[in-house]
Parts: structure tokens; C-alpha cells; sequence
């Protein structure tokens, strides 16, 4: 999979939606947010990742971040500033060097270009919903991915990381499996009292969620509702994991 393609197609795509959105549009998806206020927040995301790799250290607020003069500067030109930014410094650095990153497992620019794809994909499905384009099936390489990702890095790290956020949620648990099944993979998420453990393969599931790559995608991440997917078991528990997955994703 190329993934700075993928990022450069998502990017490309995002800021053609935006040039058709009305003054003021609101982004259904994310309902404080208009589709400059998306634009804005990809952009800032850019930026924050440079100076990620840049400066070999995280941000910290407010002393270096944001940066000054950003909340004057017009949305859709602080998008394409930290896209040009961002792109710059994935050509200047291998995957492999180091970065840091919210995710202690992995501490490299790899791990950055990876997030970046999926930050991009997730919010130009945002601009499509809030203006009413038609929206293009995200690849199924990229789809998979993204559902590995928010389900590995997200909700099981997270629920270790920030136990806080997630431990009323989780406190009656009892570690029976909803599978998630889509292309040729499957997960198997069992949420417990003291972590959410995710692993794929074979196993029993008290419930299935199964359909295809992108609508999936969409499930996971709450851009997408069941109507293309198939849900069998215990309906409690896919409620239950729906919720978890809007607490790993705020």
C-alpha cells in the first residue's frame, strides 16, 4: 500500500469538497464544526505533526502551541500550508527514524505517516457529508488499515493509557468477544474491566459485525451507521463496542 498516495488523494479530495461548500456549512459528522472549522483542525493537525518531526519533542501548550498568527490565517490556505509542511518532512526523513508520538509502541515518522493517511481519509469523508457530494469508496487497503489502526492504537492502547476515560464503561465487562470481520480479515475485541484486548484470527464471538471494507471503516469510526453491514449475536454488546469506539475517537 502507498500510503503518502493514499494521503495525497484524501488531501486532494478534502479541499475539492471544501471549494463547493456553502458559506457556513456544518459538518454533520463533527456538529460544532463548519467546513471551515474541519479545514482549519486538518491543518492544525499538519502542523502539529511537523513540528513533531521537526523538533524531536511534542508541542506543549500554551508555550509553543499553537503557533502565532494561526488563528488569523484563512482555513483553507493553513490546509494547504500544512499539507506542503507535512509532505516535506516525510520526504526529508525515513519511516523508520524516530519521532515522537502519542503511541509508545511506536515512536518513528512511520507511525506519523500512517495516522496522517487515516486523519485525512476520516475528515474528507466529513467534507463530503457536509456538502452533500457524492462519497468515494475509501480503497480497501486503506480501509482495512484504518480499521486496524483505530482498533489496535486507539481503543486497545487507549484503554490502558487513559484507563480513566474508559473504566465506567468497561467496569462490568466480562471479556466476551464481538468480531469484526471485513475483506479477508477478522478482529476480536474483548472488552474487560481492566483493557479493551484486540487480537485477529479465529475464535468464538458472542457477536459478529461483518460487511465491507468501507462501510465498515465507517462503522468503526462513526462516519457510517449498520445499514451495509451484517449484525448477528448479542445486539448488547455491538451497542457497547460502538460505544467504546466513540470514546477511543472523542
Amino acid at each position: 500500500m502507498d500510503l503518502l498516495s493514499a494521503l495525497e488523494s484524501d488531501y486532494e479530495r478534502l479541499l475539492e469538497v471544501s471549494g463547493l461548500a456553502p458559506a457556513g456549512a456544518q459538518v454533520p459528522t463533527c456538529p460544532d464544526w463548519s467546513v471551515a472549522d474541519l479545514d482549519r483542525h486538518v491543518g492544525m493537525v499538519y502542523l502539529h505533526k511537523v513540528a513533531c518531526m521537526r523538533d524531536g519533542a511534542m508541542p506543549q501548550e500554551p508555550q509553543d502551541w499553537p503557533p502565532p498568527g494561526v488563528a488569523d490565517e484563512d482555513p483553507i490556505a493553513l490546509l494547504r500550508r500544512g499539507y506542503a509542511e507535512l509532505t516535506a518532512q516525510f520526504a526529508a526523513k525515513a519511516p523508520a527514524e524516530s519521532a515522537p508520538t502519542w503511541f509508545a509502541p511506536d515512536q518513528t515518522v512511520g507511525f506519523w505517516i500512517r495516522r496522517m493517511v487515516h486523519e485525512t481519509v476520516i475528515h474528507r469523508i466529513d467534507g463530503e457529508l457536509a456538502t452533500g457530494v457524492g462519497s468515494l469508496t475509501v480503497p480497501d487497503e486503506v480501509a482495512l488499515d484504518g480499521i486496524d489502526e483505530l482498533l489496535r492504537c486507539f481503543l486497545a492502547y487507549g484503554s490502558t493509557a487513559w484507563h480513566q476515560y474508559f473504566a465506567a464503561a468497561l467496569a462490568g465487562a466480562d471479556g466476551g468477544s464481538v468480531a469484526i470481520e471485513s475483506g479477508s480479515r477478522r478482529w476480536l475485541v474483548a472488552p474487560t474491566p481492566t483493557e479493551v484486548l484486540v487480537t485477529e484470527g479465529d475464535g468464538p464471538a458472542a457477536a459478529t459485525v461483518a460487511g465491507a471494507p468501507d462501510a465498515m471503516l465507517r462503522w468503526v469510526w462513526r462516519r457510517g451507521d449498520d445499514a451495509e453491514l451484517a449484525v448477528t449475536g448479542a445486539a448488547g454488546r455491538v451497542a457497547g463496542l460502538r460505544d467504546l469506539l466513540g470514546m477511543a475517537t472523542g
